[in-house]
């Protein structure tokens, strides 16, 4: 006789304050991408950074951060996700002191790389212990919901943030920041997050390691470089290399079984198809960013600190979209309200298509319409990859969805980016080399010639700006519109399955699991 599976342990106050804390240093590695964006002046003033110099203290940390997330995400399914997540509090507090007070270049690019280290073992840890700390399917949507719209608002909060620590202090306090809340975090997460790993995770593959990083970073730095410069030869040969480490990583993932990426995590179809969604979202978040946050500034003409506030603007669609998509997706099948958050994009994406160079809250409403069905797109399709996979794998499936994630961001950014360049390009033909490379650059050159012919240059440059931003944003909104085609077609009748319940550290049978909740 078939006895039908006891229902999921609802997660009760200690649970859902568990999770508030688990919060805390998601929104701070979001932060941190986006920190630095004021305080250039004021360190370039302090450490005199050479242009080469002030790229890498940008750079180092995304590079190290999604280099690292899958070889983090094993790590943890095999010494304890709340281990793990110590470990990286600890690091990421250390670094952020480091960082304040770096005396040169040299040490905050190092500070910035151990940051970024730090980085990768949260993430994953926090995406992973929601994973396990929610079995009831509908508790564990809205927790992603949350965590989802937490992530994303945090990367338009550091920018905030940061201009106002600036505003009252020196420049090391946009780092310094990180350390109390750190050791909040290293005092509370012992008493209310409960360990869980692998009981039998098997040997760690450490020749996975370098081919994994090896196939991560060149492909990342690639198209970071294209969005930034354009397509040239050495970019595309870091995408090649990065594409052949690749192929050597899934092909030795294949034949082991004791793989980094176990096979386990793709048995069902819901696992592969909400990390390639996912990645498509964050194609579309990090591709519409690219040019909104120069509109602001270079188009309209705004501060940094009035830009970063304007943007916090669409972050308040955002905060009611995932959990809406949570309560809608119990009712209704989840390919449909994925479809709709794709089709919600695109029709943000067409709203931006049709600004022009003076319509601040025409721009607003596309990119918060944008964010509101990418957050809601995220937040399903993250629920159905980590419910997907085996509970033991949690750390892993993180890992590979936030891996997807920068892929997505760093394409996105590469792609549209590359063909807004281009019609900007093709648009300023006939002007000044500096003026035909960037928007930027056409400013500085208007301000050179002053003047009439400075005020027409400028003009122009803007007219070529948002007329490149249009191609982008109608590309980006044809995408989104296949993309929802394919969620309706790849998660139709796909449900999350119901999870076994993760015990602790503890091991089968042990009573610790209870006398943690209680």
């Amino acid at each position: 006789m078939t006895h039908p599976a006891a229902p999921a342990r609802l997660a009760g106050r200690r649970e859902w304050t568990a999770f508030a804390v688990l919060l805390l240093p998601l929104l701070l590695v979001a932060m941190d991408v986006s920190v630095l964006y004021f305080a250039v002046p004021a360190i370039t003033r302090e450490l005199d950074p050479s242009s080469t110099q002030q790229l890498w203290i940008f750079d180092s940390y995304a590079f190290a951060l999604s280099g690292l997330l899958i070889t983090m995400g094993s790590i943890g399914d095999r010494i304890g996700r709340r281990r793990l997540l110590l470990i990286g509090a600890t690091a990421f507090g250390l670094a952020s002191a480091c960082a304040a007070y770096a005396g040169s270049a040299e040490m905050l690019i190092a500070a910035r790389v151990l940051l970024g280290v730090g980085g990768a073992t949260l993430m994953p840890s926090t995406l992973a212990l929601v994973r396990n700390l929610f079995q009831d399917a509908r508790q564990r949507g809205r927790a992603i919901a949350l965590w989802s719209g937490a992530m994303t608002g945090g990367i338009a909060l550091g920018s905030v943030l940061s201009g106002v620590l600036l505003n009252h202090f020196w420049w090391g306090s946009v780092f310094l920041v990180n350390v109390p809340a750190m050791l909040l975090l290293l005092a509370l997460v012992p008493f209310l997050v409960p360990e869980f790993k692998d009981p039998a995770p098997g040997r760690f593959d450490l020749l996975g390691v370098p081919l994994s990083v090896a196939a991560v970073l060149p492909v990342v730095y690639g198209l970071k470089e294209i969005a930034a410069e354009g397509f040239a030869p050495l970019p595309a040969a870091c995408l090649a290399v990065g594409l052949a480490f690749g192929y050597a990583f899934l092909r030795r993932q294949r034949s082991r079984d004791d793989a980094m990426v176990s096979r386990a995590l793709f048995a069902g179809r819901g696992f592969g198809a909400g990390v390639a969604l996912n990645t498509l979202a964050a194609f579309a978040m990090m591709g519409s960013a690219y040019f909104t946050t120069q509109y602001l500034q270079s188009v309209l003409g705004m501060g940094t600190l009035e830009a970063a506030l304007w943007s916090l603007a669409p972050s308040l669609l955002i905060g009611a979209a995932a959990p809406a998509a949570a309560a809608l997706a119990q009712r209704v099948d989840r390919a449909w309200v994925v479809a709709g958050g794709f089709a919600l994009a695109a029709a943000g994406f067409a709203l931006v298509g049709l600004v022009d160079t003076d319509a601040l809250w025409l721009l607003l409403t596309g990119a918060g319409v944008l964010a509101s069905g990418v957050v809601t797109v995220m937040s399903l399709v993250s629920d159905l990859a980590l419910a997907s996979a085996p509970a033991e794998k949690a750390g892993s499936a993180a890992s590979l969805l936030e891996t997807g994630a920068e892929f997505g961001g760093a394409l996105g950014m590469a792609l549209l980016g590359s063909l807004g360049t281009a019609v900007y390009r093709a648009d300023l033909a006939d002007s000044e080399p500096a003026a035909r490379e960037t928007l930027g650059g056409a400013v500085a050159a208007a301000e050179r010639l002053g003047g009439a012919a400075g005020e027409q240059l400028l003009g122009a440059a803007r007219e070529a700006f948002v007329h490149g931003m249009q191609y982008a944003a109608w590309g980006g909104a044809a995408l989104l519109a296949a993309a929802a085609v394919l969620a309706a077609v790849l998660l139709r009748g796909t449900k999350a399955p119901a999870p076994a319940s993760a015990r602790p550290a503890g091991g089968p049978g042990a009573p610790a699991r209870e006398a943690t909740y209680r």
